[in-house]
């Protein structure tokens, strides 16, 4: 796994350790409690990498699927399933997630400014 050191994670944060080696999340980015970040799909024999960039929030049990970029200065909200890319500066939200919101600057950790 490829984790900054100024990441934060809380506990039970699932992180899928069949592809470990493709897990990018960058810094002060914050994870959130029950959150999953998938880098593979068994049935689909897909092994892919995931991408989280700085400052980006990961609400509580969101799901990540395999193959994902969240951009910069990005929030997952809370149960959130990402089925696809996330452009730089959204929130996004529902399953599939979808854009609620754009031109959100966010600082450490995900915090809105």
């Amino acid at each position: 796994m490829n984790i900054h050191p100024s990441v934060r994670m809380s506990l039970k944060v699932k992180l899928d350790k069949t592809n470990p080696q493709g897990i990018y999340i960058d810094e002060g980015s914050y994870v959130a409690f029950g959150a999953v970040i998938l880098t593979h799909d068994m049935c689909r024999e897909l092994h892919k990498d995931v991408y989280i960039g700085k400052n980006c929030f990961i609400g509580a049990n969101a799901i990540i699927l395999p193959g994902v970029r969240v951009g910069d200065h990005c929030v997952v909200a809370a149960g959130s399933v990402v089925t696809r890319d996330v452009p730089s500066h959204s929130i996004v939200a529902g399953n599939p997630a979808k854009i609620i919101k754009s031109d959100i600057n966010t600082g450490s950790f995900g915090i809105l400014r």
